[in-house]
C-alpha cells in the first residue's frame, strides 16, 4: 500500500503552522509595500513582462488562460479611478500575483 499520498497530505498542513502563517504575512506584507513605492509605469511594465512570459506558455494551459485574465482586469483597475479601499484592494491582488 502506497502512503506517499497521505504525507503529502500531512505535508500540506504541516506547512500552515502559525509560525509559518507569520512568515507568509510578513512576506505578503513586504511584496504590498513594494508595490506602493512603485510608480504606474512601473506596476504596468511588470504586468505587461508577466502578460509576456504567460504568452510563451502553450496555448491550452489553463493556468496560463486564467492568469492572462486576472493580469487583464488588472490593466483594466489600474486605468480607472478608484477609491481609497479599491486602492488597497488592487495592492492586495498585486502582491498575490507575485510579480
Amino acid at each position: 500500500m502506497d502512503c506517499s499520498g497521505g504525507r503529502n497530505l500531512l505535508n500540506q498542513f504541516a506547512d500552515k503552522t502559525p509560525k509559518n502563517r507569520a512568515k507568509e504575512n510578513r512576506e505578503s506584507y513586504q511584496t504590498v509595500n513594494t508595490w506602493n513605492q512603485l510608480g504606474f509605469d512601473e506596476k504596468k511594465a511588470a504586468v505587461d513582462k508577466e502578460m509576456k512570459r504567460m504568452n510563451q506558455l502553450p496555448a491550452n494551459s489553463s493556468y496560463a488562460t486564467h492568469r492572462l485574465k486576472v493580469l487583464n482586469k488588472v490593466l483594466q483597475l489600474m486605468t480607472i479611478q478608484r477609491t481609497t479601499s479599491q486602492d488597497e484592494e488592487l495592492e492586495l491582488l498585486f502582491a498575490s500575483l507575485s510579480l
